[in-house]
């Protein structure tokens, strides 16, 4: 080839020294299909079954955790309404760890103080009631109007058929549920206990860990709304207790004028009683009441007309006085949040009924309000 030749022939492409390309390798088990189509019928069904499901277990976990959440609930309310102690303690140079022992060493003395003073005269005449047993039977046998009344309705005979093996099978059963009860309240009562301090010590860390998942421009003013409600909660666990204190002394200065066993003993009952908003007066009076009865029948129906007036007065004078002054919550408030807390929540709900009030109030006027306004 000459020279002009090679000039005049044109240069090979770039294409022409490729190789063919390769045809990409098929999958071993075959192409993967289209994703499914997230508006089918069967993968809706689907997943609306599967949530039910965990709608259903999420249900059924609660309610079986029912008495271990108020529990946890209790201990966390006490915790609340104990913290400003422990604050103020911790002010004067202790140790939070020792603060909190402190309140806890206080908290357990007036506990033992209650069980002493309640547990002699409940021995004491439980056992005077089974002595007295076989001469409450002589007294019926030899009265005229008691076996007349046996003859004429044949009760004896009427008792006798009644005592069976299913008879006596539930009162075993009774026994053994009582037991249960009893060893039941011991349980919860110490898991309270130890939750209270357990959630006193840790109670600064819970409170920044919960800060922390505020938004920061926001986490000021929740940290002050958030101080404020507790605060209110203490100061609605001290008016609770002022509250209960005056109904036991009241009872004991009624029982000392009636001549009645055991005043120090019948106060604490009350006074521990009386902490359960709107039905812990009538519980109280429902103790107290009884032991005048057995007294007499004169100071059973004192012990009664105090309580139902002491009670009123309570519920509809001192109760919402003193909460208004401590919580700041209104006299008709207070009373409706009792009585709602109570017939929805039970226990729980009356003792929480208040400080929810007062927590509302406090976000409405700091934080709906003025929301509201600037709209």
């Amino acid at each position: 080839m000459t020279a002009d030749e090679t000039k005049d022939s044109p240069a090979p492409s770039p294409e022409d020294d490729q190789t063919p390309a390769e045809e990409p390798a098929q999958p071993r088990f075959g192409t993967p299909g289209p994703p499914l189509d997230r508006r089918n019928p069967f993968f809706i069904g689907f997943l609306g079954g599967v949530g039910l499901l965990v709608a259903y277990a999420s249900f059924m976990g609660i309610r079986n955790a029912t008495s271990i959440l108020v529990l946890i609930f209790v201990a966390m309310f006490l915790a609340i309404g104990l913290n400003p102690a422990v604050t103020r303690i911790h002010k004067w140079g202790v140790p939070r760890g020792g603060a909190v022992a402190i309140v806890a060493l206080i908290g357990l003395a007036v506990l033992a103080g209650a069980l002493i003073a309640l547990v002699p005269p409940l021995v004491t005449q439980t056992g005077e009631l089974i002595n007295n047993i076989p001469g409450y039977i002589n007294n019926l046998r030899t009265n005229a109007t008691i076996n007349d009344l046996v003859q004429r309705y044949d009760l004896l005979n009427k008792a006798q058929s009644a005592i069976s093996a299913s008879t006596v099978g539930n009162t075993l059963g009774g026994i053994a549920g009582a037991a249960g009860l009893i060893f039941g309240t011991i349980f919860n009562v110490l898991t309270v206990l130890v939750l209270t301090i357990y959630f006193m010590a840790a109670f600064e860390r819970i409170k920044k860990g919960a800060f922390r998942l505020v938004p920061a421009t926001r986490r000021d003013r929740v940290r002050l709304l958030t101080d404020e409600i507790l605060t209110k909660v203490g100061a609605y666990m001290i008016g609770a207790v002022m509250i209960a204190l005056l109904a036991g002394v009241s009872t004991w200065v009624l029982v000392l004028i009636l001549g009645l066993a055991y005043p120090f003993a019948l106060a604490v009952v009350v006074a521990v009683l009386d902490l359960i908003p709107q039905i812990g007066a009538t519980l109280g009076a429902v103790v107290v009441s009884l032991v005048g009865l057995a007294h007499s029948l004169t100071a059973g129906l004192v012990c009664a007309g105090f309580f139902i007036l002491y009670q009123q007065i309570e519920n509809y004078f001192i109760y919402p006085r003193v909460m208004r002054r401590s919580v700041e919550v209104s006299d008709v408030a207070a009373v409706v949040a009792a009585l709602l807390g109570a017939a929805l929540f039970g226990v729980i709900g009356a003792l929480a009924a208040i400080p929810m009030v007062a927590a509302i109030q406090l976000i409405g006027r700091e934080v709906v309000l003025p929301a509201a306004e600037r709209r």
